[in-house]
């Protein structure tokens, strides 16, 4: 099965549904799974790669609720009955790479949801199991479903192998039985993926609290991972940005100018502009404010990104909410910061919302939205749909002002600011602010360790 861009997509949608071009622009390309209403399938006759005869192919852009944007692809050939699925990842490639380690424990867990891009590895060290990079095509799948699919691959011709070479068939037969154990969970394992493209994702089934037994982390790509992922860095005679002169545009200007750029919407992809504006925080620093409105499906956006570099020490501020007043400080929210509520139980990592610039009311309502998403309503079970919805209750009574939480924002790279309520500025009585050393996995997700800061000049 063939890659198929977004924008061949929806060229395709529009076609196929006879509909005219000032129509087909008002609907998003990634489209929600609601049992409410119905979704456009793009249909495209492809030949079969068994039997060489004409076959169907069905696309459907869609969202995964808390990850991206997902294309599912399945294809059937009515001659030969030869059936194939995939997932591709239609989002752009993450800024970092990911890597995710699960401990599986109980029969449950091998029913957590996985996916997976073609540019991710799974291990499982205790059967020295490794599936390498593009050695199989993306996928929507559990943990039980990628042992399954394995023991499949190596099934494969195994009744020729007994009879040619008996010795590696036998062995064969012995590994796949101790990928059987594996699915009976006659003793726990550790399924480990990592993705150079940061587009994978195994469940937290009990979001959003943290999971003891899920760790993710992120770390910067080599320039080999790059290139693996078709992302070259420019010669300098290629590069398209032309310097500004010294003199030719001042400071002063350019913190009162308002600097529009072309982008693609978070939520729809649809082309749009986004505006970009210099600004000051008293008491903190500058910071780069950027907002983006959709004009095809409406949605809205805005982000914030620190001005200057990374503070020598890591931040974390605690902030006692108990009163309405509580509730209007302002924070600056950096992409590199966490969040937890103790009383909830509830770690928010730093990639679930971008950085911005609201207030604690607004922090609040922006991780309640993520929380109620249709995951939880359509494709969750029954016993999760209960929890989570006594979660939301909980959380309701917080925004009511009904019961009192802890707000935790910590933040490694020290570019996150949250207002005190004095008069002159210092930490008031219900907001404290700790300055602390990065750890080395701290400075790894930051991309510190590997920094050069003497003699860049010179290769190593």
């Amino acid at each position: 099965m063939s890659s198929v861009g977004s924008t061949t997509i929806a060229a395709e949608s529009a076609d196929a549904s006879g509909t005219g071009s000032a129509t087909a622009q008002q609907e998003p390309i990634f489209q929600d799974i609601s049992g409410d209403q119905a979704v456009e399938v793009v249909e495209i006759e492809s030949a079969c790669m068994r039997c060489f005869k004409s076959g169907t192919t069905r696309l459907l852009p869609t969202k995964i609720p808390f990850f991206r944007e997902v294309v599912l692809m399945s294809f059937k050939c009515d001659h030969c009955g030869y059936a194939n699925n995939e997932m591709q990842s239609a989002s752009e490639m993450q800024k970092s790479g990911v890597r995710i380690a699960l401990d599986v424990q109980q029969l449950s867990d091998l029913n957590r949801r996985v996916v997976r891009s073609d540019h991710s590895s799974v291990t499982i060290p205790e059967v020295e199991l490794e599936i390498p990079v593009q050695s199989q095509k993306g996928e929507v799948t559990t943990v039980e479903g990628i042992i399954e699919r394995t023991i499949t691959g190596l099934s494969q011709d195994q009744e020729k192998r007994r009879i040619d070479h008996p010795t590696e068939a036998a062995s064969i037969d012995d590994y796949i039985d101790r990928l059987r154990q594996l699915t009976k969970l006659t003793k726990p394992f550790r399924l480990l993926l990592e993705d150079i493209s940061g587009n994978s994702f195994i469940e937290n089934p009990i979001a959003p609290a943290n999971d003891p037994q899920l760790k993710t982390s992120f770390f910067t790509r080599t320039q080999a991972q790059n290139e693996q992922l078709g992302l070259y860095e420019q010669n300098h005679e290629e590069n398209l940005l032309k310097p500004i002169a010294e003199d030719e545009w001042p400071i002063e200007n350019l913190h009162g100018e308002v600097l529009q750029f072309a982008t693609n919407c978070s939520n729809c992809q649809s082309p749009c502009e986004t505006n970009m504006k210099l600004t000051n925080i008293p008491h903190f620093k500058e910071v780069v404010i950027m907002a983006t409105v959709c004009s095809r499906c409406g949605h809205k956006t805005n982000e914030v990104k620190s001005g200057g570099g990374i503070e020598p020490e890591g931040v974390r501020f605690t902030v006692r909410i108990t009163s309405k007043e509580d509730l209007t400080r302002d924070v600056l929210k950096s992409e590199t910061c966490s969040l937890s509520i103790p009383e909830l139980d509830m770690d928010v990592g730093p990639h679930a919302l971008c950085g911005r610039f609201t207030t604690v009311e607004g922090l609040l309502v922006a991780m309640r939205e993520q929380l109620d998403g249709t995951f939880f309503h359509d494709s969750a079970d029954e016993p999760s749909k209960q929890q989570m919805q006594r979660f939301l209750d909980k959380y309701d009574d917080v925004l009511k002002m009904e019961s009192s939480i802890t707000l935790v924002l910590e933040d490694p790279a020290g570019n996150t600011y949250v207002q005190s309520l004095s008069d002159n500025g210092e930490p008031d009585d219900k907001l404290t602010v700790e300055r602390y050393k990065r750890s080395y996995d701290d400075n790894e997700q930051l991309g510190l360790n590997d920094m050069k800061t003497e003699n860049y000049e010179q290769e190593a």
